[in-house]
């Protein structure tokens, strides 16, 4: 038997209010209010997903709407067409051309934190920022 690879689910027609935990990959799609923890995971917020939620994950995708803070401890990716309203705390960030951003961002490279970049964007300007790490941008 083959073994799959597909993230669990919470679908557009869900609404949960309160924590969210687990050790598997999750694609959020629907309504959530409260946080999500998935220290070891990635966590992927759906194009018609509404979050109110501090989101805690090893990579985040974002398609959707998130307000609240975002910290990984991998990569950040804010795709064309979504919103996030809160704070980004990761090793890597890439922002597409038309994802809304309003917030701030603390590049953070390893565990000591020795490499540190801050960058803010206000009213939805696009961000961009470099951290001086060994292999490249983000």
């Amino acid at each position: 038997m083959a073994v799959e690879n597909t993230p669990a689910r919470i679908g557009k027609s869900v609404v949960i209010r309160g924590e969210v935990k687990g050790s598997e990959d999750l694609f959020v799609d629907g309504r959530i209010e409260g946080t999500i923890s998935l220290s070891e995971s990635r966590l992927t917020i759906g194009p018609n997903a509404v979050l109110a939620a501090d989101l805690t994950a090893r990579d985040v995708l974002v398609l959707g709407q998130v307000q609240g803070n975002i910290n990984a401890s991998g990569r950040v990716e804010l795709r064309a067409g979504c919103t996030v309203t809160g704070d980004v705390r990761a090793q890597r960030l890439a922002i597409e051309d038309n994802a809304v951003f309003r917030g701030k961002v603390d590049l953070t490279q390893g565990a000591s934190g020795a490499h540190q970049t801050t960058v803010r964007a206000e009213g939805g300007q696009p961000a961009l920022a470099e951290a001086p790490a060994a292999g490249g941008l983000f």
